[in-house]
């Protein structure tokens, strides 16, 4: 009988953790998108890996119950799709493009 209400705690609490990781799902979309454009801005073109870098170290320190479940290949295909959505955010908004690379270019 004890075995079978620890299953069930187990099965609950990873149930718990699968829902919070879905309810965040648009937070972390968000906040990506965020990540990623703070680093173009801070740090440039032609610095990926530094900037991937950068993003996964804020994403761990911001989200760290959720970063212990997602790989790190996981965050860089997540970080992908922000970039997507970052290049049509700067083509699209002209506010944005002057925000991540100034006035002068």
């Amino acid at each position: 009988m004890n075995y079978i209400i620890s299953i069930l705690i187990i099965l609950l609490f990873i149930t718990g953790i699968i829902f919070f990781v879905i309810n965040q799902r648009k937070n972390i979309k968000e906040w990506l998108l965020y990540a990623v454009i703070k680093a173009e801005k801070e740090l440039g073109s032609k610095t990926g890996k530094i900037k991937l870098r950068q993003v996964y170290n804020e994403f761990i320190n911001t989200f760290p119950v959720i970063s212990k479940f997602i790989k790190f290949e996981w965050f860089s295909s997540l970080v992908d799709l922000a970039l997507i959505e970052m290049k049509k955010l700067l083509n699209t908004n002209i506010q944005c493009n002057i925000y991540v690379k100034g006035d002068g270019e």
